[in-house]
C-alpha cells in the first residue's frame, strides 16, 4: 500500500483517522501502532515479523544500555546491536549483487557459478535500520532517555508516515508528542493542506515524467538531446516523488498531532555541492553527519584526514542507497570527490561568481544522477557519452520524440516553475499582493483531486526509494 494509490486514500486512512479520533489520547498510541502493523503488513506479512522482531531489539537494547553502568560494557551493549542491525541490512541489501559479481568472476574464470536464489529486500528497511542506530546511539551518549513503554516505543518506531521511505525521524524529535501531542483541527487542516502538495507533486510531476526518464534510459546509444532529456526528467523526477512522499508523511504527521522537521529545503537552488547537501534529504544528510562523519573525526584532525572522512562518509551513503548495482557506490565517491574539490577550492581564498555556481552544482548534481538511476555501469557510460555528444547526434532520437506527449512537456515546465519559485517568490508576492496569496492557499485542492482522478485512471505508482 502507498499514499498514492485508492487503498490508502479511500479505505485505509480514513478507517484508521476514525479509529485515532474516537480513541482516548491515553490509547492512541496504541491505534496508532496498530494502524502502523496493517500498513506495513499490507505488503508483507513476514516481514511484519520482521518489523516487529526488530523494535523489540531496539527497545530492549535501548533498555540494556541505560541500565548499565560500567562504560566498557555500555559500549560493547551498543557495538553489539550495531553490528546486528548493520548485518541484517547488508545481508538482505547486498547479498544478491556481491553474489552476483562474484557469479561474473567465475564466469571469466570459466567456473560454475554459485546456485543462489534471490532474496526479497523489506520495503522501507534501510531508514528502519538508520532510525534503530539512531536510537540506540542517542541513549548510549545520554541524548535521550530510554522509553520504557513497549507500546510507545513501537509506535513511534513503525509511525505509517516515515515507516517506508523516511523522513529518518529520530526519537529526540518526538518524544514529547510520543507522550503527549494534541489532535485537533487545526494541525489537521495544516496537515492536510501539506499531504495534498505532497501527492501533487507526487502524481503530476514525477509520475508524469518517469516514462521519459525510463525511455532515454534504455536507449543503446542516446544522443546529446535525449541523453539530456532522459537526465532532466529524471532530476525533476527524483525530487518530485521524494520531496512529494516527505511532503506526504509530514503532512500526515501533522494531522495526528505529530511535527516531523521538513526533509527538503530547494536543493536545486545550492550555491555549492556543501549547499546541496544541507538542502537534500537533510534527515539523512543530518544522520550521516552525526552518526558517521564526526565519530570518524569530522574535520578535526587535520586536512587529510578530513578528505579521507568526507570519501569515506560519502561512499558509505552512496552503497546505503542501493544494494542491486555498484553505481550507487560510485554516486557516493563521486560526491565525495566533489565535497574534497570544494573544500580545498574554498580553503585556496577563491570563489565562483553566484549564478556560474549554483549552474555548476546542478550540473554536477544532474551528470552524478546519471549514475544514480543507471541499472549498471555500462548504461551509466551510454548516457553520459549522450551527454557529452560522443554518440555523435545532437538531435532527439525518433524513440524519445515519438514518446513525448504534451502531458510530459506541461510535467516538465511545472517542474521547472517549482524549482525556480523560491528564488522569484519575494519578488513576485511582493508585486502580486493578496490576491496570489490566496491562489496559494487554495491550489493544493484541485490539484489533490486531479491527482486522484489519475490514481483513479492510471494506478497507483510506488515511491522510487521503497526500494532503497
Amino acid at each position: 500500500m502507498v499514499f498514492a494509490s485508492l487503498e490508502f486514500l479511500l479505505l485505509f486512512f480514513p478507517l484508521f483517522l476514525i479509529a485515532y479520533a474516537v480513541t482516548p489520547r491515553a490509547g492512541r498510541n496504541a491505534t496508532l501502532l496498530a494502524g502502523s502493523w496493517i500498513f506495513y503488513g499490507w505488503w508483507s506479512p513476514p516481514f511484519l515479523l520482521m518489523l516487529i522482531g526488530l523494535t523489540a531489539l531496539t527497545w530492549a537494547g535501548g533498555l540494556a544500555i541505560s541500565a548499565t553502568a560500567a562504560p566498557r560494557a555500555r559500549k560493547l551493549e551498543l557495538t553489539a546491536l550495531i553490528v546486528v542491525l548493520a548485518g541484517l541490512l547488508a545481508w538482505f541489501k547486498y547479498a544478491n549483487i556481491v553474489v552476483e559479481t562474484i557469479n561474473q568472476l567465475l564466469g571469466h574464470a570459466g567456473a560454475m557459478p554459485i546456485a543462489w536464489q534471490k532474496i526479497v529486500l523489506p520495503i522501507g528497511l534501510s531508514f528502519i535500520v538508520l532510525q534503530a542506530i539512531s536510537y540506540l546511539v542517542d541513549v548510549y551518549r545520554g541524548t535521550v532517555d530510554a522509553q520504557r513503554s513497549f507500546i510507545a516505543f513501537a509506535a513511534y518506531k513503525a509511525m505509517f508516515g516515515q515507516l517506508i521511505a523516511g523522513p529518518i525521524i529520530r526519537y529526540d524529535w518526538v518524544k514529547r508528542e510520543i507522550g503527549d501531542r494534541r489532535f485537533g483541527w487545526d494541525g489537521f487542516g495544516a496537515g492536510a493542506r501539506r499531504f495534498m502538495v505532497g501527492m501533487s507533486m507526487k502524481v503530476l510531476i514525477a509520475d508524469t515524467l518517469a516514462p521519459v526518464a525510463d525511455l532515454a534510459f534504455a536507449q543503446a546509444r542516446p544522443g546529446f538531446a535525449d541523453a539530456w532529456i532522459g537526465c532532466a526528467a529524471y532530476t525533476l523526477q527524483l525530487f518530485f516523488d521524494f520531496a512529494g512522499y516527505s511532503a506526504m508523511a509530514i503532512g500526515i504527521a501533522l494531522m495526528l498531532g505529530f511535527r516531523f522537521p521538513e526533509n527538503f529545503q530547494h536543493p536545486y537552488l545550492a550555491s555549492s555541492i556543501q549547499d546541496f547537501w544541507r538542502r537534500w534529504h537533510l534527515s539523512l544528510s543530518s544522520w550521516i553527519r552525526d552518526y558517521l562523519y564526526i565519530p570518524l573525526g569530522g574535520n578535526r584532525r587535520g586536512s587529510v584526514r578530513t578528505y579521507v572522512n568526507l570519501l569515506l562518509t560519502m561512499a558509505i551513503a552512496g552503497l546505503w542507497h542501493g544494494g542491486d548495482s555498484w553505481n550507487y557506490l560510485l554516486w557516493g565517491i563521486a560526491h565525495g570527490i566533489a565535497l574534497c574539490t570544494a573544500r580545498a577550492y574554498s580553503a585556496s581564498g577563491r570563489s565562483v561568481a553566484p549564478v556560474l555556481a549554483r549552474v555548476a552544482t546542478l550540473l554536477f548534481v544532474m551528470l552524478a544522477w546519471t549514475l544514480f538511476r543507471a541499472h549498471d555501469f555500462e548504461g551509466a557510460q551510454r548516457m553520459l557519452a549522450g551527454q557529452f555528444g560522443l554518440h555523435g547526434g545532437f538531435a532527439l532520437g525518433d524513440a524519445l520524440a515519438a514518446g513525448l506527449r504534451n502531458a510530459h512537456l506541461l510535467a516538465f515546465g511545472l517542474g521547472v516553475a517549482c524549482v525556480v519559485w523560491p528564488a522569484l517568490a519575494p519578488t513576485v508576492t511582493l508585486r502580486a499582493g493578496p490576491r496570489l496569496a490566496a491562489i496559494g492557499a487554495l491550489w493544493p485542492v484541485p490539484a489533490f483531486l486531479l491527482s486522484f482522478a489519475l490514481i483513479a485512471s492510471r494506478g497507483a505508482v510506488p515511491f522510487l526509494y521503497f526500494q532503497f
